[in-house]
Order: structure tokens, then C-alpha cells, then sequence
């Protein structure tokens, strides 16, 4: 099943929805700090969500997640749920935003530092944002599928970390998850090829030690089998004629909002 290309009315009412999922992003960092729990965090996010921005939390009772946003500590790879757990010095965090607005998604998780992080987590953090800008940069009418997740899974492995083969980007629109399933590993010049006015996240889950994952008992929390580190990134992207568009960019972002392939 291929991905569907958005309409210009659909793209518009994406790039609103990207653009206040990236706000919740940048509205959040000061709170992100030693003490606070992550219910905290989520409960900020939901009212910022709810009553600021009048649009939807999209995680809220998705298949029965319970809260309004993810936040995936240390060695949590994705779909960390909010809880009791007070963050400190030196951890690192994942908060995953997606807000529904018009009917439309916008998806998108950064990387955050609680005080001072070790030079391991301050470079596997690095290092997994260069990969999705690689990935980023990959994305044109005519590319395939599988040039994004190379040049990601070359960055890493160079690097001597791992990318996670379980959980992967893709499609999005008016549903949450679409075709495609947009994979960080691959062989250039194989899977599905874009088409201008496609959509779809591209979310490199990068860890430190080995690839390897185990789904909590709660059903939602993934972590690192060997509980090494885990870090990710991901931008909701919009497909263009010569590259593709970033819908989710925040203004700590060093890519462009356009970005040309290469």
C-alpha cells in the first residue's frame, strides 16, 4: 500500500499541526529539569495543548496509551509513560509530542539533558540528531525509502552505536500511522519511492550499546535489552519536487525549514 499525497488543503492544516507540536517542544524545555517527575512534564504539555493551543494530545487512550505525551529516560528507547519518576542530574530524556489540529497530526521528539550529561550521552545525543538530518536530507520526489535509512544506519554504526530495528517512522496525516513504515537502516536504491505531497516522520531510535529491545510488562515502555543508552530524534517531513519540507522545525534546529536533497 503506497503513501497518500496530501492535497494543498491537507498540507496546510499539517504544517499548522507540525508547527504547534514543535511549540510544545520549545514551550516545555525550561521545565525540564532536576526534581520534577514526568507526570509533571506531562500534565504541562496537556494543558498547554488543551487550553493554549485548542487542539488534541494524540498519544491520549491511542490502543489505551494513558497520557498525553512520552517520555523515554536513559535507557528507554520510545513510549515511555509518564509517571512518579523524578528526573536528575546528568539523565537524559526523549519528550515525544503529537497534537491533533483540524483533524490533522503534527509528530515530533527531541532529546533533552537534566543538568550536566556524561560525554557518552552528550555524543550519542549528537550523533542521533546528524542522522536524522542525513535522513532529512535524503528526501525528495524520486527517492527511495531505503536511502534514508542508510545513510542513518551508516552514521550510527560508524560511530559505533546501533539503530533499533523494531519501531520505525511513517506516513501521517489525518490518521496518527500511515503507509509507509519508514525504516533507519536499509540499502540505498531499495523500498518505496517518494512522491512530492507525501508526509511522514523520520525518528532514527539510535542506542549506544547493542540494537536490541524488550517491551516493558506495561505494554507501552521499550527499553534497551542491555540497558545501555537510548536517543532519538524525529520531524514530521513533508516530500518536495527537490527535497522536502521540515513541518515540525523548532528554533533550536540547525537544519533549514527547506531542505534541498543532495
Amino acid at each position: 500500500m503506497t503513501a497518500p499525497i496530501k492535497t494543498p488543503a491537507e498540507i496546510e492544516k499539517m504544517r499548522i499541526a507540525g508547527r504547534l507540536a514543535a511549540e510544545v517542544l520549545e514551550m516545555i524545555e525550561p521545565h525540564v529539569k532536576a526534581g520534577v517527575t514526568t507526570d509533571e512534564l506531562n500534565t504541562i504539555c496537556h494543558d498547554y495543548i488543551v487550553n493554549v493551543q485548542q487542539a488534541v494530545p494524540a498519544p491520549l487512550n491511542y490502543h489505551g496509551f494513558p497520557k498525553s505525551i512520552c517520555t523515554s529516560v536513559n535507557h528507554v528507547i520510545c513510549h515511555g509513560i509518564p509517571g512518579d519518576k523524578v528526573l536528575k542530574d546528568g539523565d537524559i530524556i526523549n519528550i515525544d509530542i503529537t497534537v491533533i489540529k483540524d483533524g490533522y497530526h503534527g509528530d515530533t521528539s527531541k532529546m533533552f539533558v537534566v543538568g550536566k550529561p556524561s560525554i557518552l550521552a552528550e555524543r550519542l545525543i549528537r550523533i542521533t540528531q546528524e542522522a536524522m538530518y542525513l535522513g532529512i536530507k535524503k528526501v525528495k520526489d524520486g527517492a527511495r525509502l531505503g536511502d534514508i535509512g542508510y545513510v542513518i544506519q551508516q552514521h550510527a554504526e560508524k560511530h559505533s552505536y546501533s539503530v533499533v530495528r523494531e519501531y520505525c517512522g511513517h506516513g501521517i496525516g489525518a490518521v496518527f500511522h500511515e503507509e509507509p513504515q519508514v525504516l533507519h537502516y536499509g540499502k540505498p536504491g531499495t523500498g518505496e519511492v517518494l512522491k512530492s505531497g507525501m508526509c511522514l516522520t523520520i525518528e532514527p531510535m539510535i542506542n549506544a550499546g547493542a540494537r536490541h529491545s524488550k517491551l516493558l510488562k506495561d505494554g507501552w515502555t521499550v527499553v534497551t535489552k542491555d540497558r545501555s543508552l537510548s536517543a532519538q530524534f524525529e520531524h514530521t517531513i513533508l516530500v518536495t519536487d527537490t527535497g522536502c519540507e521540515i513541518l515540525t522545525l523548532r528554533s533550536d534546529d540547525t537544519i533549514d525549514r527547506i531542505v534541498t536533497a543532495e
